[in-house]
């Protein structure tokens, strides 16, 4: 690296630092967690996205695509149900949390079912949240040991403690507005290896030459996923369907986005184009894996550097020994935005909800100046829990990032199945949904234990079944234990069905041409 890269490097974080300031002036709790429920469709859309597609996605997925045994472009197939479960969300549950006024989406929770509920699903999003945070943390500063020199401890200060400070200065506004430069930055950054590769290989004539054929097969509609095979086309739906839906609205850490938006309208909009823009960016960012992989069977002694057991160096290495001074800065500028963007966040989110959860056990309203103190403080821990997390993931990295997913997925499918029961006029007690949750997450336990072949993608669609069916069979044999208001659940807009479905259609033909041809 120049002394270039290292400026470059110095001005997006001190351009970070100083918009966090910028965005000191947080006078109420819902300025603070909600940027006063000001902010706009077009950062707000940036910013799910950027969440999503983090440092993990933009090395992970290029590695899978053209290094990884048993890769290529079927990890294209985890995007087929995103269209499918936004429709879901923007037509029952989003609305209705955007309507009723809440910070944390399990303060909805306490409202329609009690507070057993409320703690059940908050203390799952806390450990979770923090856990799978500090992994991906600990995967980035390995990366950043080996292309800038750093120290491990460098590297997870200067992520950590720059996040740290802008994120708990300006709130809210700071981590939207910070994610929309973040994804602006990482797209960039995966164009730039997509040309300087593709300029490396010989162009797109020479990649369909060195390509390997299995890999341009972004589906498998004979893969069942109850014989040990994953990425099959009916789990990677319908477990998908439940897995995004879960995800972005049910968990705090996006759906307090969709808490953020000026309106439903707005709130519209921007799941609108979040479900559209997605797909393209993670194409671009599969192109890239296929061009840089074949640049790297063709080029030895850029293979050579390679580890075998962990194709995700491909990516750095790539960056730090083929690409002109300045852009390797602006480049690894991208993996830093793509790393803080997933931790300004976490520790937004989880501030959120443990703030909320302390002011509800104190049961009295706090003065605005406690709030904010509060929510800084609270911001604060969860950023040196993670931060220490991720100092000691080195012995468990390796085969936890899997098991992450695994443990998500076993609370996905009940979490969604709780929001949409509690979004109906006649839903469950308490207890009764208690046991509905417990039932769905025993079966699923049962699965990944006794019955290992069967996809974990899966389980989302278990849990949520299970739950739901459960929930609403004890309600059933319990009629006095049911609850009844006339709060409108379903908001189906025709316009935005239509371009979701039609979206949905595109890209499940796209990757079935993959296959035919």
């Amino acid at each position: 690296m120049s002394a270039l890269d290292y400026v470059i490097i110095s001005i997006y974080l001190l351009g970070l630092l100083a918009m966090g300031f910028q965005f000191r002036r947080n006078a109420k709790q819902n300025d603070y967690f909600l940027g006063g429920r000001t902010l706009g469709w077009k950062p707000l859309a940036l910013s799910v996205m950027a969440t999503q597609l983090s440092a993990i996605s933009f090395v992970s997925a290029p590695a899978f695509v053209g290094l990884r045994e048993g890769g290529g472009l079927v990890w294209l197939s985890y995007e087929l149900a995103l269209p499918l479960a936004m429709l879901l969300l923007i037509s029952t549950i989003l609305p209705v949390l955007h309507r009723s006024g809440v910070v944390s989406v399990y303060d909805f929770l306490q409202q329609r079912f009690g507070l057993s509920t409320r703690v059940l699903l908050s203390v799952v999003f806390q450990i979770s949240r923090s856990f799978a945070t500090a992994i991906m943390i600990y995967a980035v500063s390995i990366i950043l040991q080996g292309t800038m020199g750093l120290a491990f401890w460098h590297s997870i200060m200067i992520i950590g403690g720059v996040t740290l400070i802008y994120s708990l200065q300006g709130g809210m506004r700071a981590v939207v507005y910070g994610d929309a430069a973040q994804m602006l930055l990482i797209v960039l950054g995966a164009l730039l290896c997509l040309g300087f590769g593709l300029h490396l290989l010989g162009g797109f004539s020479s990649l369909l030459e060195h390509v390997q054929p299995e890999r341009l097969d972004a589906v498998r509609p004979a893969a069942l996923g109850f014989d040990g095979q994953g990425f099959g086309l009916l789990p990677m739906l319908f477990g998908g369907i439940v897995l995004y839906a879960s995800y972005y609205g049910c968990d705090q850490s996006e759906a307090q986005r969709s808490l953020s938006a000026k309106s439903v309208p707005e709130l519209r909009k921007m799941i609108l184009t979040a479900s559209i823009l997605r797909f393209p960016i993670t194409l671009i960012y599969c192109i890239t894996g296929l061009v840089i992989g074949a640049f790297a069977l063709q080029t030895p002694e850029f293979m050579a550097q390679i580890p075998t057991d962990n194709p995700d160096w491909m990516m750095p290495l790539f960056i730090v020994n083929y690409l002109p001074s300045g852009v390797v800065g602006l480049l690894l500028v991208a993996i830093f935005a793509a790393a803080m963007s997933s931790l300004s966040s976490a520790i937004n989110s989880l501030s959120a909800v443990s703030t909320e959860d302390l002011q509800r056990l104190s049961k009295r309203k706090w003065l605005p100046s406690q709030y904010l103190h509060k929510a800084r403080l609270a911001g604060c821990f969860w950023g040196v829990v993670t931060l220490l997390l991720s100092a000691f993931a080195g012995n468990i990295a390796p085969t936890v990032i899997e098991a992450i997913n695994k443990v998500g997925s076993l609370f996905y499918g009940p979490i969604l199945a709780t929001f949409l029961l509690a979004i109906l006029p006649k839903r469950p007690s308490a207890t009764q949904m208690n046991l509905g949750i417990v039932a769905g997450v025993v079966v699923n336990l049962y699965l990944w234990l006794a019955v290992p072949q069967v996809f974990w993608f899966w389980w989302n669609l278990t849990g949520f079944s299970v739950t739901l069916l459960m929930s609403l069979l004890v309600s059933m044999l319990r009629k006095n234990a049911n609850v009844s208001d006339k709060t409108p659940w379903l908001d189906i807009q025709p316009r935005t069905a239509g371009l979701l479905i039609g979206w949905f259609i595109l890209i499940l033909t796209l990757l079935m041409l993959s296959h035919w041809l």
